[in-house]
């Protein structure tokens, strides 16, 4: 009998059902007895220690926790086959969406046989690709990348990032596109929240994250940046977020603030800058998000205001009052997820029952057709200029790579300008759209991919992921992971979690400060569905998630450790008693609460992962996936999770709980992250799936594309 993985042929049967991880223990780690009084309750923290980053010992940890590890993982069989498969799947040509400016185009692409995107210009629709900035040269191990800050009207000067690792400082260099020539002008590593180049070219506008709070600044071009002046954002703390833009024509200043991510509140101002004048106040006085998009002299504002789904009012810049505002896209059944404007028209992109669709407006708001994929997806937002006639967006899904297209405004014509080709035959599997009950009775929707030849047997393998909060709506985007594991007669299913953005704000709300149990109970209905439908067994489901995902997760597994045999927790938030404390998780505040806060700290210690651990327990197989470059989520969270689990899980031997621990990684992976680093932590992180759901026994060949 000969088997395969990914085509490849295995030398036997024996060899492939020697899976089991080798003899070994993990790390000891030492306790001690920090302890803390919060809210008149004594909390323990014995692995307290491992919060400090840098110490001898902490490094010492994470060098052996690595090392056990690779131990484990590096000696499955099947790795080659199953890198050289995903290896097919990343190593594509990709783009990113361009931006026009003078007749010329900007953007990203990575090729095929490139590591990292360069950035581009061409000089016409179709004309030729010309090097811009090419990041490679920068870093020997390719973990530099570049991205652009913004682009001169005339497109004569650029401005680009320079991001180290993965971590969402940057530094911001200047280049002038004919020529190539670099400029002195440089703005120093910070975290920055928007830049805006003048129409003359001798000044740029950004935002940037100080130790007293987010501050607005002017650097004028061949100045030093300590003279650069500070235009606004005395008196707001870290906890803000400050961004800023200039409307297409350089005309206008415009600035937004954040209080904190997926905002309760958002304020609105901007300046003139043909006429000077002050910065002038749109709105700062009302608890809702506004987003605001300037188009000649007047102001869209995209809102929750009394609309939990969003509407656009219009606001005269010339008389900005409350008073004067006009509706011009009222509030429907469908929630409103982005407005954006371009050539003369008001593009407003929605979710209906979690299917994307763009509405496009004229300015009094005249209903003037829409944009429609026709099948299930992602639709990305609209990218153009009010005062031209074309604009860009994207359309992706599970097994359908990401395709941009050139829209023209005038006629409704669509052209593809660039498609991402991967060798998948999309055309074998289906995507499909179920609900199921949570917990208290409501209607969660969730999306499926598998072949559809697919019989709900219970034989299968299911991947499960979410994620549940921020107002981030979850749609069906292409993958290497879905891609791979439908190929191997899996189901992939993405469960539309309370939270999000999918249905408004009320939908938001209702996975949000103290009702944030309902996306655990979400979360854990679709799994139990999933096995109830006969797509799978518990023995044969893992779960996923990042970032506040990998809190959904972390609650999950300590919340049903019998629900789940592999878990996949990526950049997470564990211990939420402390979470406030490290880097820019004041930002989250509005979302979770603080243990700071008395009547918060209750709900957040129910459910805070860390502290639920339970000696003994039989808890799924985990890898923690985290490295020291994350500037966003701290990285301790999964360090403490790790020892805490090593310490008191059972069943090790066969379920082991492992750290994959990158000392240059950060919290953004994907597009700008080298494709080798892609390929090397994603092939870790199936081969760890895979083993745990006895998948690498018998693996199907795929057909030629």
């Amino acid at each position: 009998m000969r088997l395969t993985l990914r085509g490849v042929v295995a030398p036997s049967l024996l060899l492939l059902l020697a899976a089991a991880p080798p003899a070994g223990q993990p790390p000891q780690t030492r306790k001690d007895d920090a302890r803390d009084t919060v809210q008149g309750v004594e909390i323990a923290d014995p692995y307290r220690w491992l919060e400090d980053q840098s110490s001898p010992e902490t490094r010492a940890w994470i060098d052996a926790q690595n090392a056990y590890t690779r131990s484990i993982l590096d000696t499955l069989p099947g790795r080659d086959a199953l890198a050289k498969r995903l290896s097919e799947l990343l190593k594509t040509d990709a783009t990113g969406m361009p931006a026009e400016r003078h007749g010329r185009y900007f953007f990203s692409r990575r090729r095929a046989d490139k590591d990292l995107p360069i950035l581009y210009v061409r000089q016409g629709l179709h004309g030729a690709d010309e090097v811009l900035v090419d990041p490679l040269p920068l870093s020997a191990d390719h973990t530099t990348s570049v991205g652009v800050a913004d682009i001169s009207e005339d497109g004569a000067l650029a401005a680009y990032t320079i991001r180290q690792g993965g971590e969402d400082e940057v530094t911001v260099k200047f280049l002038e596109v004919d020529g190539r020539r670099e400029l002195p002008d440089a703005l120093p590593r910070a975290r920055y929240s928007g830049f805006g180049l003048t129409g003359d070219k001798s000044a740029i506008y950004y935002s940037k994250q100080t130790a007293e709070g987010p501050r607005v600044f002017r650097h004028r071009m061949g100045a030093d940046v300590s003279t650069d002046v500070k235009l606004f954002g005395d008196g707001y703390g870290p906890e803000k977020i400050i961004g800023v833009g200039l409307s297409d024509d350089r005309r206008y200043l415009q600035v937004v603030v954040s209080h904190g991510s997926a905002a309760v509140q958002t304020e609105v101002y901007f300046q003139d800058l043909a006429r000077g004048g002050p910065i002038t106040t749109v709105v700062n006085d009302v608890k809702a998000r506004f987003f605001p998009s300037i188009a000649g002299d007047r102001m869209f504002l995209q809102t929750n205001w009394e609309a939990p789904n969003g509407r656009v009012f219009a606001a005269d810049l010339k008389a900005p009052e409350r008073k004067n505002w006009k509706v011009v896209v009222p509030e429907s059944k469908a929630a409103i997820q982005d407005t954006a404007v371009a050539g003369d028209r008001l593009f407003v992109r929605y979710l209906e029952d979690v299917v994307p669709k763009v509405r496009i407006f004229d300015a009094d708001g005249g209903s003037r057709g829409e944009i429609a994929m026709g099948e299930i997806g992602s639709l990305g937002n609209v990218n153009g200029d009010w005062g031209k006639n074309e604009a860009f967006f994207a359309f992706q899904s599970f097994v359908e790579p990401q395709t941009i297209y050139r829209y023209d405004v005038k006629t409704g014509a669509r052209e593809v300008w660039a498609r991402q080709d991967v060798p998948i035959e999309s055309g074998r599997y289906q995507v499909e759209q179920v609900r199921y009950a949570s917990k208290d009775g409501t209607r969660i929707p969730m999306f499926l991919v598998h072949r559809k030849d697919l019989k709900r047997d219970a034989s299968h393998p299911a991947f499960l992921t979410g994620y549940g909060g921020f107002t981030l709506s979850q749609t069906p985007g292409f993958s290497a992971t879905a891609a791979l594991w439908v190929e191997h007669g899996g189901v992939y299913a993405l469960a539309n979690l309370r939270g999000g953005g999918e249905f408004g704000e009320a939908w938001h709300k209702a996975g949000m400060l103290d009702k944030k149990q309902n996306v655990f109970d979400d979360f854990i209905g679709a799994a139990e569905w999933l096995i109830a439908q006969g797509y799978t067994t518990k023995e044969r489901l893992a779960i996923s998630g990042g970032s506040n995902g990998g809190l959904l997760v972390g609650a999950a597994l300590t919340q049903r450790p019998d629900l789940f045999s592999a878990v996949v927790c990526s950049y997470p938030l564990l211990d939420m008693v402390r979470y406030h404390k490290f880097l820019v998780a004041g930002y989250w505040v509005p979302e979770y609460g603080s243990s700071d806060d008395p009547n918060q700290f209750g709900y957040i210690l129910r459910y805070s992962p860390y502290h639920h651990v339970k000696p003994g327990t039989s808890y799924p197989a985990v890898l923690f996936i985290t490295g020291d470059s994350d500037t966003r989520v701290a990285p301790l969270h999964a360090r403490k999770m790790t020892a805490l689990l090593q310490a008191d899980s059972a069943d090790q031997a066969e379920r082991p709980i492992l750290l994959y621990y990158d000392t240059k990684a950060g919290h953004s992976r994907g597009f700008n992250t080298p494709v080798a680093k892609q390929l090397e932590d994603l092939t870790a992180q199936m081969m760890f799936v895979f083993w745990q759901l006895g998948m690498l026994e018998a693996a199907p060949a795929r057909r030629a594309a």
